[in-house]
């Protein structure tokens, strides 16, 4: 009693005790008669409305909002009629009960999801004589049953009410979630209908049980079989408390738990299942068209296993079933088709990037030989360049020509192991690692995997990702990497990896051996003009909207902004300044001033101002102790001026412009060259005690090192001491000896590709830096004239005459 486990909240009816109205009189036949021949009619799920008894309901179905609201604008009385299916959504007249209860609305309240809740006061019985309408509410003309005398006819009849209620008084008093007040309010009830419509109303017994207490007109029948429900009520509360008294003494948590396990899984059986059991099975069969290795399928079997015997309401429930997602979702023979076809291939390639030859014919070479094995364990490759040249994009053009699945990996910063190897499942928030995840969102386990900056993962307390990296990148080791959150073996051979890195001087020697590196330098004037017309401009009048404006600029224009705008390596400066040109034209094309624009000199000058850079510096630096040297930097090659004046001094060299230890070695070892040459350089012997040299780099705030400006030092010190001009238009780099032989350098391309685009005319090498010039296309160096020396005698035969 008091309990609504058959009551099924937010459906029709609130789950709400009924209220009864204390002294509450019965309608006088004068009342009855002014009562309305045809009602509006609701129909409730799982109540019976009793007369006199307050209830409140949540009304929702289309049908019975109208039927509500075109009785509140009458008389306010409505009919209550209870469905024989509670189950049905939208029943018809037919599935009414023929008996209810004429409700009188006492308040309405709006709620914001669009339903109402109305507080009704059942006030007589009525039967159906017919239904006269059903759309779009109910409507049926009713006949009104007024109470029989309740007043109490006999000895026994007396009895029986009395037993009623010293049944219900029990009932509260063993059942521990009824209020006192119930109890209160079950003492203060006179009237024996008022008594047994407050007891039927809250009985838990089945709808129809109800409904029948509400159609039988003989009181002493009404009576009898409400001690029936009653003493049924009665024998299952005491059988209820005696179950849990014998059993709490006798069990204890583990068995307590497994007894309510047990009592949940029977209920649950009774209902057809619940949620947890539709998951596991979806979770079966999806598996059953899994291919996927015999160790993912035994931990998929053991999971499952463990699954069926936990409650949802587990902490480790999500756990396990968020691992046997994981087995599912990750693609452990999935593969996309590879495209053959080198032709497309080459031509998607050539589409998306201008250049780059040597990595285009590597990626073709992997197709073809595929092509023929028909496997082949993917090779790892390393795109090392300075930043700004396509190394990242270039992957997904890769893999849009191979036709695989692209996914890229930020690796700068990346301090954490687990990040790449993942977390146990032990932890809270554990998660698979990067790769895995990786791997599952492309849902194939052959995609193009790029691993992006790689010269800039962290270390620290927490691990090294570095050293991770080293069974995914090793081709003879990942076929078994092991994830910890996955805790199973995966076959990564078949993912083509693609490394990117500004300066492969900062990857650990170990990852660098495992991976195939290829060189990409920056690129030429020629280039970057054609690229940014191919390319650049193309993509920022799209994004800036005015793609579908006339817009004309010659490559004159573009070699302009090129030079005279940018001194980096890759396009990434030079895409910004192409991207300031379109915003002021699409500002103009707004302002509706005009569509067709030509893009000039002047109109660059307006636009971004006066150039940045002025190769003319070059030709006119015809100062004493002034030499032009060639320097690599991580964004590319690049000039730099290297000054030496000569004072009156006690013969002391002092170095300036934040050199590094390898710079300052040169610049000792050149002046220690100097002095043992002196008589063959025709410097006087005085030069050296008398006088003293101050070796100058500019852009002092810039830290600078490297073993590439020897030759240029020694030069510059050799013209301060003996008053010579360095040769215009001349570069250098080469690092020295102290026999003056003149050594190979690194990053010639980069740094032949800088002084030319300074305007540079002549430049000078080791004569075993031949073989990397020879590497340069023609076009990039034409109009250079090159120098091969071995000995520094021959460097300053050239520069100083």
């Amino acid at each position: 009693m008091f309990n609504r486990q058959n009551f099924a909240p937010n459906e029709e009816e609130m789950d709400f005790m009924p209220i009864v109205p204390l002294n509450e009189e019965e309608f006088s036949n004068e009342e009855i008669a002014n009562l309305p021949e045809s009602l509006n009619i609701i129909a409730l799920k799982n109540m019976v409305l009793y007369p006199n008894v307050v209830m409140p309901i949540t009304v929702s179905r289309e049908k019975s909002i109208k039927a509500l609201n075109e009785a509140d604008n009458g008389k306010k009385i409505i009919g209550v009629l209870t469905q024989i299916d509670n189950k049905n959504e939208d029943p018809e007249a037919s599935e009414l009960y023929r008996i209810g209860t004429a409700a009188q609305i006492i308040k309405q309240i709006k709620l914001p999801d669009g339903s109402t809740t109305v507080f009704l006061r059942g006030r007589l019985r009525f039967e159906v004589n017919a239904f006269i309408q059903e759309d779009p509410s109910f409507k049926a003309h009713v006949k009104y049953l007024p109470e029989s005398d309740t007043k109490i006819v006999d000895e026994e009849y007396e009895a029986m009410v009395g037993n009623v209620r010293d049944l219900a008084e029990q009932i509260m008093q063993q059942s521990p979630n009824v209020p006192q007040e119930a109890s209160i309010v079950l003492k203060n009830i006179d009237n024996v209908s008022f008594l047994q419509h407050f007891i039927a109303s809250n009985l838990n017994c089945e709808i129809t049980d109800k409904q029948n207490l509400l159609e039988e007109n003989d009181v002493k029948k009404k009576t009898e079989s409400l001690l029936k429900l009653l003493q049924t009520e009665l024998q299952l509360v005491e059988l209820k408390n005696k179950i849990h008294t014998k059993t709490r003494t006798d069990l204890d948590k583990q068995q307590r738990e497994y007894f309510l396990q047990q009592q949940l899984k029977s209920i649950k059986d009774e209902l057809g299942g619940d949620g947890n059991d539709l998951e596991i099975k979806n979770l079966k069969l999806r598996a059953e068209s899994k291919i996927w290795p015999q160790a993912a399928k035994d931990a998929f079997a053991k999971n499952i296993e463990k699954l069926e015997r936990m409650h949802t309401s587990t902490p480790d429930y999500s756990v396990v079933y968020n691992h046997i997602d994981l087995l599912l979702d990750l693609p452990w023979d999935d593969v996309s088709q590879d495209s053959y076809d080198l032709k497309k291939a080459r031509a998607i390639l050539d589409d998306d990037h201008y250049g780059m030859e040597k990595i285009k014919e590597r990626i073709l070479e992997y197709l073809a030989v595929l092509k023929l094995k028909g496997d082949l364990k993917s090779p790892i490759l390393c795109f090392y360049g300075p930043p700004g040249i396509g190394k990242t994009s270039l992957g997904k053009s890769i893999a849009n020509a191979v036709g695989r699945k692209y996914m890229r990996l930020s690796l700068g910063g990346l301090h954490d192991e687990s990040e790449l190897r993942g977390h146990r499942k032990t932890y809270i928030g554990a998660m698979p690692g990067r790769i895995i995840q990786g791997l599952r969102k492309t849902g194939t386990s052959n995609p193009v995997f790029i691993l992006d900056e790689i010269d800039k993962v962290g270390k620290d307390f927490r691990g090294d990702p570095s050293s991770a990296l080293l069974e995914i990148l090793d081709p003879e080791q990942n076929t078994t990497f092991y994830d910890n959150y996955l805790e199973l073996e995966y076959d990564l051979s078949k993912v083509l990896f693609i490394a990117t890195a500004n300066n492969i001087g900062e990857i650990q020697p170990a990852l660098r051996d495992r991976m195939e590196i290829i060189d990409l330098n920056g690129y030429s004037v020629e280039e970057k003009v054609e690229i940014a017309k191919r390319h650049l401009l193309p993509k920022q009048k799209e994004a800036h909207g005015v793609e579908k404006n006339k817009i004309s600029i010659s490559p004159l224009v573009l070699q302009y902004i090129v030079q005279s705008y940018t001194r980096e390596s890759g396009v990434r400066d030079l895409e910004r300044q192409i991207a300031s040109l379109m915003r002021n034209i699409a500002r103009q094309v707004a302002e509706n001033e005009t569509d067709n624009f030509t893009i000039d000199n002047e109109f660059v000058i307006n636009v971004l101002g006066k150039p940045k850079y002025n190769n003319d510096l070059i030709g006119k630096q015809k100062m004493v102790g002034v030499v032009v040297g060639l320097a690599w930097t991580y964004v590319g090659g690049d000039i730099l001026f290297i000054e030496t004046t000569k004072f009156v001094g006690k013969g002391g060299l002092t170095l300036t412009g934040n050199l590094g230890n390898v710079m300052k070695e040169s610049a000792t070892t050149a002046l220690s060259y100097i002095q043992a040459h002196a008589e063959a350089l025709n410097i006087p012997n005085d030069a050296f005690t008398n006088f003293s040299l101050h070796v100058h780099v500019p852009e002092g705030a810039t830290p600078k090192d490297g073993p590439s400006a020897g030759i240029t030092m020694l030069t510059s010190m050799v013209s301060a001491l003996t008053g010579k001009q360095v040769k215009p238009f001349l570069a250098m780099t080469g690092e020295i000896t102290l026999r003056g032989q003149v050594l190979p350098v690194g990053g010639i391309k980069e740094k032949i590709l800088a002084a030319k685009r300074a305007g540079i005319k002549e430049i000078i090498l080791c004569a075993q830096n031949e073989k990397d010039i020879q590497e340069i296309p023609e076009r990039y160096i034409k109009g250079l004239k090159f120098y091969y020396v071995e000995q520094m005698m021959e460097v300053l035969e050239i520069a100083l005459g």
